[in-house]
């Protein structure tokens, strides 16, 4: 999911970072395990599951097969790319979404799209892949497309917790060969979670936050609302997210309704595109801003709350430094 101060993009972001759920990998069944009709619309990605090779069941309900080890994958999200490389199997991927930036070598590979939700079909074939992973910022109309090609697909669902999370690092790395690669990243980010989980137990206040991500319209910036991963990580991290009491997950809040929260801290999401502490001083209205009149407006890199991967554990570790800096000194 790579992720813009113009709301033209915001639904590119906002793609990026929908929760929906998260998946396990099923164990290897026996052929009577596999469904005989795939959900509506979706193509099954094989036929007859063999007990031989590994079979999975993704975010679509659909079962996957996998053709035994995985050599070639392609990779049609930022967050996959991220996940891929961090349980070791970033020598596996062959091609990428066109957002995917991190780590520095995924750049390196050969582009398949993305850029307003378009991919070339033609070129994902063209790289021979043993898999294709997908994930929730793809529609089910692409995965059905490409299954029709003759390609593995397997769709790997946001998750809506750090639970999920996990859960997502495991099933990678159990599909790519690198299961205890997976199990160790995931015990080491539970562990640096319960570290951080224990120094706020000394917390004595909960800041107000305001996360902006796109101040495109300085009188109702958009933001993320409850149900979200920046929501979900600010509560994680010893603060309040001034926009919980939003009816959606993602929306705008009034300068009325940001003036009543008076929030301590203000996060720029949308840093990356040029919004600074002093461009958002000079914004009609918010100079009676406790957060601006204090200087306390600091820009945040929204990849680390957005992208649903395991350095969504760095951002919960940046949060609670600026949330509590007298904790982590």
């Amino acid at each position: 999911m790579s992720k813009l101060p113009r709301v033209s993009f915001l639904p590119i972001l906002i793609a990026l970072v929908l929760a929906l759920g998260a998946c396990v990998p099923a164990s290897t069944p026996a052929p009577t395990a596999v469904p005989t009709e795939a959900p509506a619309g979706i193509t099954e990605a094989a036929p007859v599951a063999s007990p031989t090779l590994p079979t999975f069941v993704d975010g679509l309900d659909r079962t996957v097969v996998l053709p035994g080890r995985l050599e070639r994958i392609v990779s049609l999200a930022p967050s996959n790319t991220e996940i891929l490389f961090a349980v070791g199997a970033g020598d596996q991927v062959v091609g990428r979404d066109e957002f995917s930036d991190t780590p520095a070598e995924a750049k390196d590979l050969p582009s398949v799209g993305g850029s307003m939700g378009k991919y070339d079909l033609e070129k994902i074939a063209s790289l021979d892949p043993d898999l294709v992973l997908a994930a929730e910022v793809n529609p089910p109309e692409l995965v059905k497309a490409l299954s029709d090609l003759g390609l593995t697909v397997y769709y790997l669902p946001n998750p809506t917790d750090l639970e999920g999370l996990y859960d997502n690092l495991r099933v990678v790395g159990d599909m790519t060969g690198h299961g205890p690669q997976a199990a160790g990243l995931v015990a080491d980010l539970e562990e640096r979670v319960s570290a951080v989980q224990a120094r706020l137990e000394e917390a004595a206040d909960k800041p107000v936050v305001f996360y902006e991500l796109d101040g495109s319209t300085p009188s109702s910036p958009y933001t993320a609302g409850p149900g979200t991963f920046i929501d979900l990580l600010i509560s994680l991290a010893g603060g309040q997210n001034a926009a919980s009491g939003l009816s959606s997950s993602w929306g705008q809040l009034g300068l009325e309704e940001l003036l009543v929260a008076d929030p301590d801290l203000i996060l720029l999401g949308d840093a990356a595109y040029g919004v600074t502490p002093e461009s958002v001083a000079q914004r009609a209205g918010w100079e009676g801003l406790k957060a601006v009149q204090e200087g306390r407006v600091v820009p945040f890199d929204d990849n680390l709350v957005s992208r649903p991967t395991h350095r969504m554990v760095d951002g919960l570790e940046a949060l609670a430094k600026l949330f509590h800096p007298e904790l982590f000194e």
